[in-house]
């Protein structure tokens, strides 16, 4: 999107610190005012005075709800009135000119936080195809000259009303009648799982589809230019024009959003059109232990429902006095911490791209390889200098032949110091299925062995899944790819 600077209302004389820029406004901030937290939708501002506080909080501009007075009534109920739990309505001014297209909107209401009560002006920017939010909290009005005066140096940017490709997806061929979900042709036997908990998994071209009711979760497979290393907004919107965008039109409320975690999880959220069935739908984008994940619900109520929190109401805000935390809505309704575990039932959902086994899947299919290694160094207790490295790496196949026989081998190597020791066994025999879930084989290492085993699909082929059924040990299982 390309802008051309120009300032809509004159910069009043006070006292000031270094002038600001976040998204498309500039702006200078009054001394004493210190940042309060940045993420990829907002910039926050505080000063505090004794027991009281003010806060500036500044939105990156989104595409306009058509109006200035739509803007204002979904910016408020999505920036203000679910995040501080106000239940009052806010007394609204007219629409006012700003300058240029500009529009503007402010709105203020009380509501309590620690026994003291708080004041929100809440304002809103509409114009080129744009709307921007500001939010104003005090517990006191000692603070007003200092936002007027912050109110006052602001300058907007203008520009296309195109926006950005990430919000306006491009158009499809893909209209008409509504898709018919076929399975992939593969060769295998079990092509869709049906597990207890009511979900239902089916493999298609470019994702493992799981449905149950109205929603559907789409296992995306990885695909180039999807993940790599960048901002949580860049590498969203990357994923989002990518996977997404091509197969839906009429974008709105688009929004992307994380939690600063040490797994951190990454969402993309948008109203939009699905192009194949004509219907509007609410998409999440998520990422946290694995691939993208594309859940596509009716509306985000459904969605909020199913897997508890509200993807909207993610953000970086207080949840005392004086400290700052992520935060999401859950579907009760109450602002929580976005702690990990609220996102693990969404994360749980790549588990199921899992498929039973059938012997003959596996019959003359050839070698089926897993490799592992890893680095140890070795420091000096009393000194710190460097005492080497030792390498230890594996390697376990399965060359799967004709008539269900097979032959089995490992190779395990160490090596430190210069020195290299390996050791290696293999067997040959047998194997069958003992269920859809489990395969037998006559000759591991001199005596039989059950496997649980499962596929997981991947595109244009799959990964068989194997652990040992009597000692599962850390019950990890072992991946084997040809």
């Amino acid at each position: 999107m390309k802008y051309i600077f120009f300032a809509f209302l004159l910069a009043a004389t006070g006292s000031f610190a270094q002038p600001a820029n976040y998204d498309i406004a500039s702006f200078v901030l009054p001394k004493g005012w210190k940042p309060g937290g940045e993420n990829n939708s907002s910039v926050q501002y505080q000063k505090i005075s004794g027991n009281d506080w003010g806060q500036i909080v500044i939105y990156k501009n989104t595409l306009t709800a058509g109006s200035p007075e739509a803007d204002f009534d979904s910016e408020w109920q999505k920036l203000a009135a679910s995040v501080y739990n106000i239940q009052e309505a806010p007394q609204k001014t007219a629409v006012e000119s700003a300058a240029g297209e500009w529009k503007k909107i402010s709105g203020s209401a009380n509501w309590s936080f620690n026994g003291k009560n708080v004041t929100t002006t809440f304002i809103t920017f509409s114009g080129y195809n744009a709307c921007i939010s500001l939010v104003y909290n005090r517990t006191d009005a000692q603070f007003d000259q200092a936002f007027q005066q912050m109110l006052s140096s602001l300058t907007l940017q203008t520009g296309s009303s195109k926006p950005d490709p990430a919000e306006q997806p491009a158009e499809t061929k893909e209209t008409g009648k509504p898709a018919v979900k076929t399975t992939v042709s593969s060769g295998y036997k079990f092509t869709s799982t049906k597990f207890d908990d009511g979900w239902t998994s089916s493999i298609q071209e470019d994702w493992v589809e799981v449905e149950k009711g109205r929603i559907r979760v789409l296992i995306h497979y990885p695909r180039e230019g999807t993940i790599f290393p960048a901002d949580p907004d860049v590498l969203s919107r990357a994923a989002w024009n990518i996977l997404v965008a091509p197969r839906y039109s009429h974008l709105s409320n688009f929004k992307t959003s994380y939690v600063q975690d040490y797994n951190r999880p990454y969402f993309a959220t948008g109203s939009l059109t699905e192009n194949s069935s004509g219907k509007p739908v609410f998409v999440v984008l998520f990422r946290r232990s694995g691939g993208w994940i594309e859940v596509v619900s009716p509306d985000k109520a459904t969605f909020t429902t199913e897997f508890g929190f509200d993807p909207e109401s993610i953000h970086h805000g207080y949840i005392s006095e004086f400290f700052a935390s992520w935060l999401v809505v859950n579907s009760a309704g109450q602002k929580v911490q976005a702690d990990a575990v609220i996102f693990d039932k969404l994360d749980r959902m790549v588990n199921y791209n899992k498929f039973a086994v059938a012997a003959a899947d596996l019959d003359n299919t050839g070698k089926w390889n897993s490799g592992f290694s890893s680095n140890t160094f070795y420091t000096n207790y009393y000194t710190g200098a460097s005492a080497g490295m030792s390498t230890y790496s594996s390697s376990v196949w399965f060359e799967f032949k004709a008539g269900q026989q097979y032959h089995w081998g490992v190779v395990m190597a160490n090596s430190y110091g210069g020195t290299t020791s390996a050791v290696q066994a293999k067997s040959d025999g047998t194997f069958k299925s003992l269920n859809d879930w489990q395969l037998r084989f006559s000759d591991i290492e001199g005596k039989p062995k059950t496997y649980d085993a499962y596929f997981s699909a991947i595109k244009g082929g799959r990964v068989l899944w194997m652990n040992d059924a009597e000692y599962p040990g850390s019950g990890i299982y072992t991946g084997y790819s040809r």
